[in-house]
Protein backbone atom coordinates (compact mmCIF):
# COMPACT_ATOMS: atom_id res chain seq x y z
CA UNK A 1 0.00 0.00 0.00
CA UNK A 2 2.74 2.73 0.96
CA UNK A 3 4.72 1.78 -2.12
CA UNK A 4 1.48 2.73 -4.13
CA UNK A 5 0.94 6.19 -1.95
CA UNK A 6 4.66 7.06 -2.63
CA UNK A 7 4.69 6.06 -6.50
CA UNK A 8 1.73 8.21 -6.80
CA UNK A 9 3.33 11.22 -4.41
CA UNK A 10 5.81 11.73 -6.87
CA UNK A 11 6.53 12.81 -10.50
CA UNK A 12 4.84 9.76 -12.15
CA UNK A 13 4.85 11.12 -15.34
CA UNK A 14 8.10 11.79 -15.66
CA UNK A 15 8.71 8.27 -14.14
CA UNK A 16 6.78 6.93 -17.23
CA UNK A 17 8.44 9.03 -19.93
CA UNK A 18 11.97 7.70 -18.91
CA UNK A 19 10.56 4.25 -19.10
CA UNK A 20 9.14 4.37 -22.54
CA UNK A 21 12.86 6.08 -23.52
CA UNK A 22 14.59 3.31 -22.07
CA UNK A 23 12.90 0.49 -23.31
CA UNK A 24 12.44 2.53 -26.90
CA UNK A 25 16.39 2.36 -26.51
CA UNK A 26 16.60 -1.18 -25.53
CA UNK A 27 14.85 -2.11 -28.12
CA UNK A 28 15.54 -0.24 -31.31
CA UNK A 29 18.51 1.73 -30.22
CA UNK A 30 21.10 -1.51 -30.75
CA UNK A 31 20.97 -2.11 -34.41
CA UNK A 32 24.22 -0.27 -34.55
CA UNK A 33 25.96 -2.17 -32.83
CA UNK A 34 25.58 -5.60 -34.48
CA UNK A 35 26.36 -4.30 -38.32
CA UNK A 36 29.91 -5.43 -38.12
CA UNK A 37 30.19 -8.65 -40.06
CA UNK A 38 29.02 -12.07 -39.07
CA UNK A 39 27.80 -10.21 -35.78
CA UNK A 40 25.03 -9.34 -37.41
CA UNK A 41 23.24 -12.78 -37.54
CA UNK A 42 22.44 -14.44 -34.51
CA UNK A 43 21.41 -18.02 -36.13
CA UNK A 44 22.29 -19.31 -39.51
CA UNK A 45 19.31 -22.11 -39.88
CA UNK A 46 21.67 -24.18 -43.13
CA UNK A 47 21.51 -21.24 -45.89
CA UNK A 48 19.12 -18.98 -44.42
CA UNK A 49 19.73 -16.56 -41.42
CA UNK A 50 18.09 -14.84 -38.21
CA UNK A 51 19.05 -11.20 -37.80
CA UNK A 52 20.35 -10.45 -34.69
CA UNK A 53 17.45 -7.21 -35.53
CA UNK A 54 15.16 -9.92 -36.26
CA UNK A 55 15.67 -11.13 -33.14
CA UNK A 56 15.38 -7.82 -31.35
CA UNK A 57 11.77 -7.08 -33.03
CA UNK A 58 10.69 -10.69 -31.69
CA UNK A 59 11.84 -9.36 -28.14
CA UNK A 60 10.11 -6.10 -28.90
CA UNK A 61 6.37 -7.86 -29.93
CA UNK A 62 6.88 -10.42 -27.19
CA UNK A 63 5.15 -8.30 -24.47
CA UNK A 64 7.86 -8.76 -21.85
CA UNK A 65 9.33 -5.56 -20.92
CA UNK A 66 13.21 -5.04 -20.43
CA UNK A 67 13.62 -5.12 -17.10
CA UNK A 68 11.62 -8.90 -16.65
CA UNK A 69 14.33 -10.00 -19.34
CA UNK A 70 17.30 -8.14 -17.19
CA UNK A 71 15.95 -9.56 -14.40
CA UNK A 72 15.60 -13.36 -15.50
CA UNK A 73 19.24 -12.92 -18.13
CA UNK A 74 20.59 -16.22 -15.23
CA UNK A 75 17.24 -18.07 -15.83
CA UNK A 76 18.05 -18.05 -19.87
CA UNK A 77 14.92 -15.72 -21.04
CA UNK A 78 17.24 -15.24 -23.85
CA UNK A 79 17.95 -18.46 -24.89
CA UNK A 80 14.46 -19.27 -24.47
CA UNK A 81 12.97 -16.69 -26.45
CA UNK A 82 15.61 -17.59 -29.34
CA UNK A 83 14.88 -21.41 -29.34
CA UNK A 84 10.88 -19.54 -30.17
CA UNK A 85 12.19 -17.34 -33.06
CA UNK A 86 14.21 -20.51 -33.94
CA UNK A 87 11.10 -22.84 -34.21
CA UNK A 88 8.27 -20.26 -35.62
CA UNK A 89 11.19 -19.38 -38.50
CA UNK A 90 11.32 -23.49 -39.01
CA UNK A 91 7.73 -23.50 -39.94
CA UNK A 92 8.03 -21.12 -42.26
CA UNK A 93 10.27 -22.64 -44.05
CA UNK A 94 8.58 -25.79 -44.29
CA UNK A 95 5.12 -23.79 -45.62
CA UNK A 96 7.35 -22.49 -47.90
CA UNK A 97 8.94 -25.87 -48.87
CA UNK A 98 5.49 -27.44 -49.04
CA UNK A 99 3.56 -23.95 -50.83
CA UNK A 100 1.16 -23.91 -48.53
CA UNK A 101 -0.66 -20.94 -49.23
CA UNK A 102 -3.84 -18.93 -48.56
CA UNK A 103 -5.65 -16.37 -50.46
CA UNK A 104 -6.67 -12.64 -49.59
CA UNK A 105 -10.27 -13.95 -50.10
CA UNK A 106 -9.93 -16.29 -48.01
CA UNK A 107 -8.12 -14.25 -45.18
CA UNK A 108 -10.98 -11.77 -45.65
CA UNK A 109 -13.37 -14.31 -45.02
CA UNK A 110 -11.70 -15.39 -41.25
CA UNK A 111 -11.35 -11.66 -40.67
CA UNK A 112 -15.52 -11.01 -40.97
CA UNK A 113 -16.75 -14.49 -39.75
CA UNK A 114 -14.48 -13.80 -36.87
CA UNK A 115 -17.18 -12.98 -33.39
CA UNK A 116 -15.06 -10.04 -32.03
CA UNK A 117 -16.22 -7.96 -35.22
CA UNK A 118 -19.48 -9.33 -35.99
CA UNK A 119 -22.38 -6.58 -34.84
CA UNK A 120 -25.49 -7.28 -32.92
CA UNK A 121 -27.31 -8.01 -36.39
CA UNK A 122 -24.97 -10.99 -36.99
CA UNK A 123 -23.01 -8.71 -39.62
CA UNK A 124 -19.20 -7.95 -40.03
CA UNK A 125 -18.57 -4.35 -38.38
CA UNK A 126 -15.93 -2.50 -39.77
CA UNK A 127 -16.02 0.39 -36.62
CA UNK A 128 -15.58 -2.85 -34.46
CA UNK A 129 -12.72 -3.67 -36.78
CA UNK A 130 -11.40 -0.49 -36.27
CA UNK A 131 -11.71 -0.49 -32.82
CA UNK A 132 -10.13 -3.63 -31.89
CA UNK A 133 -6.77 -2.37 -34.13
CA UNK A 134 -6.74 0.59 -31.81
CA UNK A 135 -6.88 -1.44 -28.77
CA UNK A 136 -4.30 -3.26 -29.63
CA UNK A 137 -1.92 -1.08 -30.93
CA UNK A 138 -1.92 -2.55 -34.62
CA UNK A 139 -2.22 -1.68 -37.68
CA UNK A 140 -4.66 -3.65 -40.47
CA UNK A 141 -1.56 -4.76 -42.26
CA UNK A 142 0.05 -6.15 -38.84
CA UNK A 143 -3.00 -7.49 -37.89
CA UNK A 144 -3.57 -9.52 -41.37
CA UNK A 145 0.44 -10.63 -41.47
CA UNK A 146 -0.21 -12.27 -37.89
CA UNK A 147 -3.38 -14.01 -39.05
CA UNK A 148 -2.05 -14.90 -42.05
CA UNK A 149 1.05 -16.81 -40.16
CA UNK A 150 -1.61 -18.35 -37.50
CA UNK A 151 -3.47 -19.99 -40.72
CA UNK A 152 -0.56 -21.17 -42.06
CA UNK A 153 0.19 -23.12 -39.32
CA UNK A 154 -2.72 -24.52 -38.69
CA UNK A 155 -2.51 -25.65 -42.37
CA UNK A 156 1.06 -27.02 -41.99
CA UNK A 157 -0.26 -28.88 -39.02
CA UNK A 158 -3.60 -30.23 -40.37
CA UNK A 159 -1.51 -31.71 -43.05
CA UNK A 160 0.93 -33.59 -41.01
CA UNK A 161 -1.83 -34.62 -38.98
CA UNK A 162 -5.05 -34.94 -41.37
CA UNK A 163 -6.96 -37.77 -42.09
CA UNK A 164 -6.08 -39.52 -38.63
CA UNK A 165 -8.78 -42.33 -37.47
CA UNK A 166 -7.36 -44.75 -35.56
CA UNK A 167 -8.35 -48.37 -35.90
CA UNK A 168 -10.89 -50.56 -33.67
CA UNK A 169 -8.39 -52.26 -31.67
CA UNK A 170 -6.04 -49.04 -30.76
CA UNK A 171 -9.03 -47.43 -29.15
CA UNK A 172 -10.13 -50.80 -27.79
CA UNK A 173 -6.89 -51.65 -26.11
CA UNK A 174 -6.79 -47.99 -24.54
CA UNK A 175 -10.37 -48.15 -23.06
CA UNK A 176 -9.49 -52.10 -21.09
CA UNK A 177 -6.38 -50.25 -19.71
CA UNK A 178 -7.76 -47.18 -18.71
CA UNK A 179 -11.41 -48.55 -17.36
CA UNK A 180 -10.42 -51.87 -16.49
CA UNK A 181 -11.00 -52.85 -12.31
CA UNK A 182 -7.92 -53.67 -10.43
CA UNK A 183 -8.42 -55.62 -7.19
CA UNK A 184 -5.61 -54.61 -4.46
CA UNK A 185 -4.46 -56.05 -0.67
CA UNK A 186 -3.09 -53.53 1.47
CA UNK A 187 -2.08 -52.36 4.61
CA UNK A 188 -0.61 -49.37 6.28
CA UNK A 189 3.01 -49.16 7.17
CA UNK A 190 2.23 -46.27 10.31
CA UNK A 191 2.35 -49.11 12.67
CA UNK A 192 5.75 -50.51 11.51
CA UNK A 193 7.54 -47.34 11.87
CA UNK A 194 8.94 -46.37 15.74
CA UNK A 195 7.10 -44.17 17.67
CA UNK A 196 8.50 -40.82 18.26
CA UNK A 197 8.41 -41.64 22.29
CA UNK A 198 10.54 -44.96 21.95
CA UNK A 199 13.80 -43.45 20.87
CA UNK A 200 15.92 -44.35 24.10
CA UNK A 201 18.00 -41.54 25.21
CA UNK A 202 21.53 -42.40 23.97
CA UNK A 203 20.12 -42.68 20.16
CA UNK A 204 18.88 -39.02 20.60
CA UNK A 205 22.23 -38.04 22.39
CA UNK A 206 24.16 -39.80 19.60
CA UNK A 207 22.17 -37.81 16.92
CA UNK A 208 22.69 -34.79 18.28
CA UNK A 209 26.32 -35.51 18.61
CA UNK A 210 26.95 -36.49 15.28
CA UNK A 211 24.81 -33.52 13.95
CA UNK A 212 25.40 -30.75 16.71
CA UNK A 213 26.18 -28.21 14.06
CA UNK A 214 23.34 -28.37 12.01
CA UNK A 215 21.35 -28.28 15.04
CA UNK A 216 22.49 -25.15 16.57
CA UNK A 217 19.52 -22.39 16.83
CA UNK A 218 20.56 -18.93 16.44
CA UNK A 219 19.43 -16.52 18.91
CA UNK A 220 19.52 -12.61 18.03
CA UNK A 221 20.29 -9.17 20.09
CA UNK A 222 18.23 -6.32 18.02
CA UNK A 223 16.92 -3.26 17.97
CA UNK A 224 14.66 -1.69 16.05
CA UNK A 225 12.28 1.72 15.71
CA UNK A 226 8.96 1.91 14.16
CA UNK A 227 8.31 5.16 11.91
CA UNK A 228 5.02 6.76 11.18
CA UNK A 229 4.40 10.04 9.51
CA UNK A 230 3.26 10.89 13.32
CA UNK A 231 6.71 10.43 14.74
CA UNK A 232 8.37 11.80 11.88
CA UNK A 233 6.82 14.98 10.57
CA UNK A 234 4.22 15.43 12.96
CA UNK A 235 0.97 14.40 10.95
CA UNK A 236 -0.61 11.53 10.30
CA UNK A 237 -0.65 11.98 6.50
CA UNK A 238 1.90 9.95 3.77
CA UNK A 239 2.74 12.99 2.08
CA UNK A 240 5.41 13.86 0.24
CA UNK A 241 7.89 15.16 2.93
CA UNK A 242 7.24 11.90 4.74
CA UNK A 243 8.73 9.59 1.29
CA UNK A 244 11.53 12.52 1.47
CA UNK A 245 12.39 12.19 4.68
CA UNK A 246 12.79 8.29 4.36
CA UNK A 247 14.98 8.62 1.15
CA UNK A 248 17.46 10.62 3.58
CA UNK A 249 17.72 7.96 6.28
CA UNK A 250 17.92 5.30 3.00
CA UNK A 251 20.81 7.67 2.05
CA UNK A 252 22.12 8.04 5.57
CA UNK A 253 22.13 3.90 6.00
CA UNK A 254 24.46 3.95 2.67
CA UNK A 255 27.08 6.20 3.89
CA UNK A 256 27.36 4.08 6.75
CA UNK A 257 26.09 6.40 9.31
CA UNK A 258 25.17 3.80 12.37
CA UNK A 259 21.97 2.58 14.16
CA UNK A 260 22.67 5.13 17.15
CA UNK A 261 23.07 8.46 15.67
CA UNK A 262 19.89 7.96 13.32
CA UNK A 263 17.72 7.16 16.38
CA UNK A 264 19.20 10.00 18.47
CA UNK A 265 18.66 12.49 15.29
CA UNK A 266 14.75 10.77 15.13
CA UNK A 267 14.30 11.16 18.36
CA UNK A 268 12.62 8.07 18.87
CA UNK A 269 12.88 5.04 21.26
CA UNK A 270 14.26 1.70 20.48
CA UNK A 271 12.94 -1.22 21.03
CA UNK A 272 15.46 -3.87 22.32
CA UNK A 273 15.11 -7.88 21.98
CA UNK A 274 17.75 -9.73 23.59
CA UNK A 275 18.42 -13.56 22.91
CA UNK A 276 15.40 -13.91 20.35
CA UNK A 277 14.60 -16.33 18.42
CA UNK A 278 11.31 -17.02 16.15
CA UNK A 279 8.23 -18.47 17.75
CA UNK A 280 4.81 -19.17 17.02
CA UNK A 281 3.73 -16.08 18.59
CA UNK A 282 6.39 -14.00 18.01
CA UNK A 283 5.18 -10.23 16.44
CA UNK A 284 5.09 -10.15 12.59
CA UNK A 285 8.16 -6.95 12.89
CA UNK A 286 10.24 -9.72 15.19
CA UNK A 287 9.44 -11.75 12.72
CA UNK A 288 10.47 -10.18 9.75
CA UNK A 289 13.74 -8.83 11.26
CA UNK A 290 14.82 -12.42 12.41
CA UNK A 291 14.29 -13.85 8.75
CA UNK A 292 16.48 -10.87 7.46
CA UNK A 293 19.55 -11.48 10.35
CA UNK A 294 21.89 -13.01 8.02
CA UNK A 295 21.23 -9.50 5.46
CA UNK A 296 22.73 -6.13 6.04
CA UNK A 297 23.57 -5.44 9.73
CA UNK A 298 21.11 -1.99 9.42
CA UNK A 299 17.88 -2.13 7.58
CA UNK A 300 14.95 0.07 6.83
CA UNK A 301 12.35 -2.36 5.64
CA UNK A 302 8.88 -1.31 4.82
CA UNK A 303 5.91 -3.03 7.13
CA UNK A 304 2.44 -2.52 6.60
CA UNK A 305 1.67 1.14 7.22
CA UNK A 306 4.76 1.83 8.49
CA UNK A 307 8.67 1.82 7.97
CA UNK A 308 11.05 -0.64 10.45
CA UNK A 309 14.40 0.69 10.96
CA UNK A 310 16.77 -1.92 12.49
CA UNK A 311 20.16 -3.01 13.59
CA UNK A 312 20.83 -6.49 14.03
CA UNK A 313 23.57 -6.32 17.38
CA UNK A 314 24.73 -9.67 17.69
CA UNK A 315 23.97 -13.77 16.67
CA UNK A 316 25.04 -16.29 18.94
CA UNK A 317 24.47 -20.12 17.79
CA UNK A 318 23.72 -22.01 20.39
CA UNK A 319 23.26 -26.30 20.80
CA UNK A 320 20.10 -26.50 23.48
CA UNK A 321 19.81 -29.36 25.66
CA UNK A 322 17.81 -32.45 25.46
CA UNK A 323 16.70 -31.66 28.91
CA UNK A 324 15.14 -28.57 27.07
CA UNK A 325 11.41 -30.85 26.15
CA UNK A 326 11.06 -28.63 22.88
CA UNK A 327 14.30 -29.75 21.56
CA UNK A 328 14.41 -32.92 22.45
CA UNK A 329 10.67 -33.55 20.88
CA UNK A 330 12.00 -31.89 17.78
CA UNK A 331 15.00 -34.47 17.28
CA UNK A 332 12.55 -37.40 18.32
CA UNK A 333 10.77 -35.86 15.45
CA UNK A 334 13.80 -36.07 12.98
CA UNK A 335 14.81 -39.41 14.58
CA UNK A 336 11.17 -40.75 13.47
CA UNK A 337 10.92 -39.23 10.00
CA UNK A 338 14.57 -40.78 9.51
CA UNK A 339 13.87 -44.34 10.87
CA UNK A 340 10.14 -44.06 8.70
CA UNK A 341 12.18 -43.19 5.40
CA UNK A 342 14.53 -46.33 6.18
CA UNK A 343 12.05 -48.19 6.29
CA UNK A 344 10.52 -47.68 3.75
CA UNK A 345 13.40 -47.66 1.51
CA UNK A 346 14.44 -50.79 2.58
CA UNK A 347 10.82 -52.41 1.21
CA UNK A 348 11.07 -50.63 -1.85
CA UNK A 349 14.43 -52.04 -2.76
CA UNK A 350 13.56 -55.74 -1.46
CA UNK A 351 10.27 -55.21 -3.58
CA UNK A 352 12.49 -53.79 -6.69
CA UNK A 353 15.21 -56.48 -6.26
CA UNK A 354 12.77 -59.12 -5.86
CA UNK A 355 13.80 -60.31 -2.57
CA UNK A 356 9.77 -58.97 -1.32
CA UNK A 357 7.00 -61.74 -1.38
CA UNK A 358 3.89 -63.09 -0.66
CA UNK A 359 5.88 -64.53 2.92
CA UNK A 360 7.50 -60.83 3.92
CA UNK A 361 4.32 -59.40 3.01
CA UNK A 362 2.28 -60.99 5.50
CA UNK A 363 4.97 -61.06 8.01
CA UNK A 364 5.23 -57.30 8.39
CA UNK A 365 1.23 -56.54 7.41
CA UNK A 366 0.38 -57.58 11.24
CA UNK A 367 -2.48 -59.02 10.20
CA UNK A 368 -4.10 -55.49 8.73
CA UNK A 369 -4.45 -56.58 5.40
CA UNK A 370 -7.37 -54.97 3.74
CA UNK A 371 -8.68 -55.53 0.28
CA UNK A 372 -9.80 -52.90 -2.56
CA UNK A 373 -11.45 -52.76 -6.29
CA UNK A 374 -10.32 -49.88 -8.14
CA UNK A 375 -12.59 -48.99 -10.80
CA UNK A 376 -10.45 -47.61 -13.31
CA UNK A 377 -7.62 -45.68 -13.33
CA UNK A 378 -9.32 -41.93 -12.60
CA UNK A 379 -10.57 -44.10 -9.16
CA UNK A 380 -8.37 -41.90 -6.79
CA UNK A 381 -10.57 -41.70 -3.88
CA UNK A 382 -8.43 -43.65 -1.62
CA UNK A 383 -4.77 -43.77 -2.84
CA UNK A 384 -3.29 -40.47 -4.71
CA UNK A 385 -3.22 -40.35 -8.70
CA UNK A 386 0.19 -40.55 -9.00
CA UNK A 387 -0.23 -44.06 -7.03
CA UNK A 388 -3.21 -44.86 -9.23
CA UNK A 389 -0.94 -44.56 -12.30
CA UNK A 390 1.91 -46.98 -11.05
CA UNK A 391 -0.87 -49.34 -10.25
CA UNK A 392 -2.06 -49.14 -13.40
CA UNK A 393 1.25 -49.57 -15.14
CA UNK A 394 1.94 -52.91 -12.88
CA UNK A 395 1.07 -56.96 -13.62
CA UNK A 396 -0.96 -59.37 -11.79
CA UNK A 397 0.74 -60.26 -8.66
CA UNK A 398 2.84 -57.39 -8.21
CA UNK A 399 3.84 -55.86 -5.23
CA UNK A 400 4.41 -52.09 -4.52
CA UNK A 401 4.64 -48.94 -2.34
CA UNK A 402 1.90 -46.84 -2.91
CA UNK A 403 0.93 -43.51 -0.62
CA UNK A 404 -2.69 -41.32 -0.18
CA UNK A 405 -3.41 -37.74 -0.28
CA UNK A 406 -2.23 -37.68 3.71
CA UNK A 407 1.01 -38.81 2.88
CA UNK A 408 0.07 -42.40 4.70
CA UNK A 409 2.49 -45.44 2.86
CA UNK A 410 1.04 -48.87 2.31
CA UNK A 411 2.20 -51.92 0.92
CA UNK A 412 0.00 -53.04 -2.00
CA UNK A 413 -0.26 -56.58 -4.08
CA UNK A 414 -2.48 -56.42 -7.00
CA UNK A 415 -4.07 -59.99 -6.93
CA UNK A 416 -6.89 -59.24 -10.12
CA UNK A 417 -7.68 -57.37 -13.04
CA UNK A 418 -10.70 -57.43 -15.12
CA UNK A 419 -11.08 -55.93 -18.29
CA UNK A 420 -14.15 -55.39 -21.40
CA UNK A 421 -14.74 -54.71 -24.62
CA UNK A 422 -15.61 -51.33 -25.40
CA UNK A 423 -19.16 -51.28 -27.80
CA UNK A 424 -18.08 -49.62 -31.43
CA UNK A 425 -21.72 -47.86 -31.67
CA UNK A 426 -21.05 -46.29 -28.22
CA UNK A 427 -20.65 -42.39 -26.55
CA UNK A 428 -17.65 -43.93 -24.74
CA UNK A 429 -15.95 -45.21 -28.20
CA UNK A 430 -16.45 -41.99 -29.18
CA UNK A 431 -14.60 -40.30 -26.27
CA UNK A 432 -11.77 -42.97 -26.20
CA UNK A 433 -11.56 -42.93 -30.05
CA UNK A 434 -10.86 -39.02 -29.70
CA UNK A 435 -8.47 -39.75 -26.92
CA UNK A 436 -6.38 -41.63 -29.29
CA UNK A 437 -6.38 -39.86 -31.99
CA UNK A 438 -4.80 -37.06 -30.36
CA UNK A 439 -2.21 -39.30 -28.81
CA UNK A 440 -1.26 -40.38 -32.56
CA UNK A 441 -1.52 -37.10 -33.15
CA UNK A 442 1.54 -35.80 -30.89
CA UNK A 443 3.36 -39.24 -31.25
CA UNK A 444 3.11 -38.06 -35.40
CA UNK A 445 4.58 -34.19 -33.93
CA UNK A 446 7.25 -35.86 -32.13
CA UNK A 447 8.56 -37.72 -34.81
CA UNK A 448 8.08 -34.78 -36.98
CA UNK A 449 10.11 -32.94 -35.03
CA UNK A 450 12.80 -35.18 -35.28
CA UNK A 451 12.90 -34.90 -39.00
CA UNK A 452 13.10 -31.14 -38.50
CA UNK A 453 16.19 -31.63 -36.21
CA UNK A 454 17.57 -33.53 -38.94
CA UNK A 455 16.41 -31.44 -41.71
CA UNK A 456 18.30 -28.46 -40.37
CA UNK A 457 21.46 -27.60 -38.86
CA UNK A 458 21.36 -24.62 -36.52
CA UNK A 459 24.17 -22.84 -35.61
CA UNK A 460 23.66 -19.99 -32.71
CA UNK A 461 26.36 -17.12 -32.86
CA UNK A 462 27.03 -17.50 -28.85
CA UNK A 463 29.17 -14.23 -29.14
CA UNK A 464 25.97 -12.52 -31.03
CA UNK A 465 23.82 -13.95 -28.38
CA UNK A 466 26.68 -12.94 -25.19
CA UNK A 467 26.54 -9.51 -26.60
CA UNK A 468 22.74 -8.93 -26.28
CA UNK A 469 22.50 -10.47 -23.13
CA UNK A 470 25.40 -7.77 -21.91
CA UNK A 471 23.26 -4.93 -23.59
CA UNK A 472 20.07 -6.30 -20.37
CA UNK A 473 22.67 -6.29 -17.71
Amino acid sequence: MLSNIRNFSKTIFAKVLLIIIIIHFVFWGMGGVFNNGNTNNIVKINNDNISTQDFMNHLNTSGIEASAIKDNIKNNILEDLLNELISRKLIKMEIQELNLSISDKSLVARIKKNKNFIDENGKFSRIKYEKFLLLQNMSAPEFEARLMENELQKKLFSYISGGIKSPFFFTNNFYKEQSRSIELEYFNLKNNYKKEDDFEEFELNKFVEENKDNLKDEFIDFSFIKITPKNLIGIEEFNELFFQKIDEIENKISNGNDFKSLVDELKIVPTEKNNYILRDESQDIEKNIYKKRNENKIQLIEEADSYILYEIVSINKILPQLENSEFKKKISKILYEKNKYEYNKKIFDNINNKKFNQIEFNKISNNNIQKIKLSSIKDDEKFNKDSIKMLYSLPKNSFTLISDNENNIYVAKIINSETNDILLESNEFKKYNLQVNMKVRDNMYNSYDYILNNKYKVKINQKTLERVKNYFK
